[in-house]
């Protein structure tokens, strides 16, 4: 199972937020570069980075940032957040990202998602479904959907893509476990690579999930919090 540790970026630093709310956000370092620099000194290969400011913008915004950490150091990055026009796909790309992650635009405007799809491949394009009560969220979480996250997940794999990133919103900076009922209806009605994401809090929750057969887990606050120590993770890689 591959381990992706985060980064959430807020005018331009290292923030966390708790369940998505931009009130509860708490800054853990001014230097996305140094984070990200940790992260791979300490083994980890992944990184998945995402523009907060975009989100709330509907275009990406922190792509400086990208570029810096795609040039200074050998993580293989995931972006999103604010990913809503071809024109923003290429930016990211250009600055150096290895696949996107398309969220909202996949709930609100999935003729353009899928025109991503169809010009990047399922290799590049990974599908974001970020979910509370099982209903689909957009926009930074900012608003719900009536769409069912395994029914939408599962709809999405007839299209063509290959890869998810499932986060439980109401799990997300909680420290308190992860939504193992969810991945596991979403395994046994797709065959999908399923990445988890929301509520990481020890090694037996990544051990959890690798039982599940996920593909990755991203962690994010655990490891700011030193829930989970980032010398630890190598045997889970």
């Amino acid at each position: 199972m591959r381990i992706i540790p985060a980064i959430d970026l807020i005018n331009g630093k290292c923030v966390r937020l708790t369940k998505g709310d931009y009130k509860t956000q708490k800054i853990y370092n001014e230097n996305p570069l140094e984070v990200a620099q940790y992260f791979e000194d300490n083994g980890l290969q992944y990184l998945h980075l995402v523009d907060l400011d975009g989100a709330k913008s509907n275009h990406i915004v922190n792509h400086k940032i990208l570029y810096q950490i795609a040039t200074k150091t050998n993580l293989k990055i995931d972006f999103g957040g604010g990913l809503k026009s071809h024109k923003d796909l290429e930016i990211a790309f250009e600055n150096g990202a290895r696949q996107v992650t398309g969220g909202s635009i996949a709930a609100k405007n999935p003729t353009e998602f899928l025109s991503w799809l169809t010009e990047f491949g399922s290799d590049k394009i990974i599908l974001g479904a970020d979910c509370l009560n099982r209903k689909i969220a957009t926009f930074g979480w900012q608003e719900t959907s009536e769409l069912d996250v395994v029914d939408y997940i599962a709809d999405y794999v007839t299209k063509g893509i290959s890869t998810v990133i499932c986060t439980d919103i109401a799990k997300d900076g909680m420290l308190q476990g992860t939504s193992n009922e969810l991945y596991t209806a979403i395994l046994e009605k797709t065959k999908v690579n399923l990445i988890a994401s929301g509520g990481v809090t020890t090694l037996a929750d990544l051990e959890q999930l690798k039982k599940l057969g996920c593909e990755g887990a991203i962690i994010g606050k655990a490891l700011y919090e030193g829930t989970i120590k980032i010398e630890n993770l190598n045997q889970l890689c």
